[in-house]
């Protein structure tokens, strides 16, 4: 056992360092405003030390308990990062549930206790789920399904 919680002291100082990096982003591309006529960028920076908050609430507490020392694993890194690749590659030429069944199913690769029954299972689950609240419910823009060729 380490003197620190290593895990929790990374994943609060990612927490702040994304915090920071929207806050510094919302406080020079956008006009901020005043508390009584709000601008564009009061929101985002208002949120992005909430966010902050939360990392150092997450970090700092870390310091004083022992942990373990996280080992990273390459296998979810790549396939998540690989679903996440091809969600973006793929939802406007072939639509909204295509790139969900094929993100789901390479996130699902990740994990070696899912099966492939229960990827795509969870795949269709995801797609129609995603359907009924982006598409009808939000009316998002999006193609549901589109053919390329």
């Amino acid at each position: 056992m380490r003197r620190v919680d290593y895990r929790d002291l990374i994943g609060g100082g990612l927490i702040v360092l994304v915090g920071a990096g929207a806050m510094y982003h919302s406080m020079t591309a956008f006009d901020l405003g005043t508390l009584a006529r709000m601008g564009p960028g009061y929101f985002p920076a208002l949120v992005s030390g909430v966010l902050i908050l939360c990392g150092l609430s997450i970090g700092i507490p870390a310091l004083l308990r022992a942990g373990p020392m996280p080992v990273i694993e390459f296998r979810p890194l790549l396939w998540i990062s690989l679903s996440t690749l091809a969600f973006a590659l793929i939802l406007m030429p072939f639509g909204l549930i295509p790139a969900i069944i094929v993100q789901t199913v390479l996130a699902g690769i990740s994990d070696c206790k899912l099966s492939w029954k229960g990827a795509l299972i969870l795949a269709v689950t995801v797609a129609v789920g995603a359907t009924l609240i982006f598409k009808v419910g939000l009316g998002l823009i999006v193609p549901t399904f589109a053919w390329p060729w």
